[in-house]
């Protein structure tokens, strides 16, 4: 995908945290639909004790990574779902440049962001800080868990979702789970009774606890 050039290529990465040529570890925050990259890099001053971390927020074009739903076929969200997965690989390879190896970098996603980091992950396996997946799971309308190889040599997982979310069915996310076992991820996965689409306490919490595995 070198020669991959669209959508969402060439648009801003916002940064906050610590300078990339000092920091040590990282995590890549992914906005959801209609969101921007500034207001999911907000979410970086819920966590302590990451004096170290850089965050990185990509932007996607129009705000919008894919058009429909994730759940739709997956050729009807291109060429938007491939551009997304590019712009996470261009990050991590400045990072990896950067001298910031894979096993210290967290992929982090909201709804649609979250549905990217998952897709990266299962069609990228390798050893991760950890991939939070916040409202959201793997892309397309059918899951074939035969088609997903490698090995995330257990990578934390950590997926939260309403059980009542209209965007996200809790079928997707028993799929999206069982995917990431067969690769040899660690898998947490909390479904909360009649939450809305947003982000709680809760995961919030269990991202710091991750995030402090790494300190």
């Amino acid at each position: 995908m070198s020669d991959f050039n669209t959508p969402h290529q060439n648009q801003p990465v916002a940064v906050t945290g610590a300078d990339i040529d000092e920091a040590t570890k990282a995590m890549i925050m992914i906005h959801g639909r209609g969101a921007t990259a500034q207001s999911i890099l907000g979410l970086s001053k819920e966590f302590k004790n990451t004096e170290n971390f850089v965050f990185l927020a990509p932007q996607a074009s129009g705000n919008t990574w894919y058009p429909y739903s994730f759940l739709a076929p997956r050729d009807h969200n291109q060429p938007g779902v491939d551009s997304g997965l590019q712009t996470i690989t261009d990050i991590i390879l400045k990072l990896n440049e950067q001298g910031i190896s894979n096993e210290n970098i967290f992929l982090l996603g909201f709804s649609q962001g979250a549905c990217l980091a998952s897709e990266f992950a299962v069609r990228n396996p390798d050893k991760y800080a950890g991939v939070v997946a916040l409202s959201g799971g793997i892309i397309g309308d059918s899951i074939n868990i035969n088609e997903y190889m490698g090995d995330l040599k257990e990578t934390p997982l950590f997926m939260g979702c309403s059980d009542i979310d209209a965007h996200i069915p809790v079928q997707r996310l028993d799929e999206t789970e069982k995917v990431f076992k067969k690769l040899g991820a660690s898998v947490q996965k909390n479904i909360y009774p009649g939450m809305g689409h947003l982000v709680n306490e809760d995961e919030i919490r269990h991202i710091q606890e991750l995030t402090d595995r790494l300190n």
